[in-house]
């Protein structure tokens, strides 16, 4: 297995589903052993029924199958919404409109934040098993030193998802994007992402992802705003359709994406590229908030997680890595030999976490944001 630094058949599902929301949350994907509904209004579970567990999480990290196997095994009824994006998800929490969930899945630099605000139980290690399988840079985290409110859950890459028959020679770092903006021009398409979209940028002037520099932050707003013409449109979903139906030649997209994708379209000549001068790597989590109102139920369900054999499955179904080095020797050799579902440790070293900044920082990143995609 590498070192890191610091599916059920049904149409593909994304790391980062967009949903249309309002406020917070309006709207959410609730899942049943008898399938999948939109429900505009979810009502709220009965606090502390210990038979009842709602879970907050991005949609590729949650199947039918997967919630009737843990009903099976511990008799828990799982009603799971879906957020878009690490800020929907906090806002539904700032908000006060979070207190009927009792496990969330935030990314790593959320984690830090979330902490830092109280809105995450610290974790009973007693109460969990399967903590040693977790590979070692995933079990002292800079996010969570001691994964003491967090449980890793999944990590990769972000890169270049393409059309490898209309873009051939196809991109092989950031650059290339400005460098084929011409033969890209209204047929790409960027992450809806602020620090995903910044940092990739940052990293194509040569500086960090992380970078709280303000010149080289004013840098990377103002190449964007030179490569903005060329992108149809900034989106952490909408870009898989388009991109099998040919009105996209390439998207910056998450690798669990790119990766199932192009395993479940073999004959649509796609190719995902992790950029050669380094790109984000992250990781998401499973968390207990302080308002969970069934603790019970939320340990239950990061026990079953952990199970290697459950681990294991669920990657091979919604194709992300995972961190659990008992569950990644079950997987079979294909899938642990992918390089774009787990990259060699040369690429990995390029690349950067993202790292929570300060206020001060945030703001100036999001006030550029706000320039660059409401124009």
């Amino acid at each position: 297995m590498i070192g890191l630094p610091a599916h059920f058949s049904r149409r593909s599902l994304t790391r980062r589903q967009i949903l249309q929301t309002s406020a917070a949350i309006a709207s959410g994907m609730v899942l049943s052993g008898c399938g999948w509904t939109l429900a505009e209004v979810r009502p709220a579970l009965s606090k502390g029924n210990k038979d009842d567990l709602s879970i907050y999480t991005w949609e590729s990290y949650i199947d039918p199958q997967l919630t009737e196997t843990f009903h099976t095994q511990t008799g828990i009824n799982i009603t799971a919404d879906i957020y878009d994006s690490n800020e929907t998800m906090l806002a539904t929490f700032q908000t006060g409109k979070g207190a009927i969930y009792s496990v969330i899945y935030p990314s790593d630099y959320k984690v830090a934040e979330m902490i830092e605000k109280k809105l995450l139980s610290q974790l009973d290690h007693s109460r969990i098993s399967g903590l040693e399988n977790l590979l070692p840079e995933f079990q002292n985290s800079v996010y969570d030193p001691g994964n003491q409110h967090s449980v890793p859950i999944s990590w990769g890459t972000t890169g270049l998802i393409y059309n490898t028959d209309a873009l051939n020679p196809g991109p092989e770092d950031w650059q290339d994007l400005w460098q084929m903006q011409q033969p890209l021009n209204r047929k790409m398409t960027l992450l809806a992402d602020v620090r995903e979209v910044m940092g990739a940028t940052l990293k194509s002037l040569g500086h960090s992802y992380n970078s709280t520099n303000p010149t080289e932050i004013k840098q990377a707003y103002e190449k964007l705003v030179q490569l903005k013409p060329a992108v149809t449109t900034f989106t952490t979903d909408a870009w898989r359709d388009r991109l099998l139906a040919g009105d996209l030649l390439l998207s910056m997209a998450y690798s669990a994406d790119a990766v199932r994708l192009i395993q479940e379209n073999p004959d649509a000549k796609l190719r995902y590229v992790i950029p050669r001068s380094g790109t984000s790597l992250w990781s998401d989590t499973m968390v207990i908030p302080t308002t969970s109102p069934n603790p019970d139920a939320a340990y239950a369900w990061i026990n079953f997680m952990m199970q290697p054999s459950v681990a294991a499955d669920v990657t091979q179904r919604l194709f992300f890595a995972t961190p659990n080095q008992a569950a990644y020797d079950q997987l079979p050799a294909p899938l642990r030999n992918n390089r774009s579902l787990f990259p060699s440790d040369e690429v990995i070293k390029a690349c950067e976490r993202i790292i929570p900044l300060d206020a001060k920082v945030t703001e100036l990143y999001d006030q550029y944001w706000t320039k660059l995609t409401s124009g």
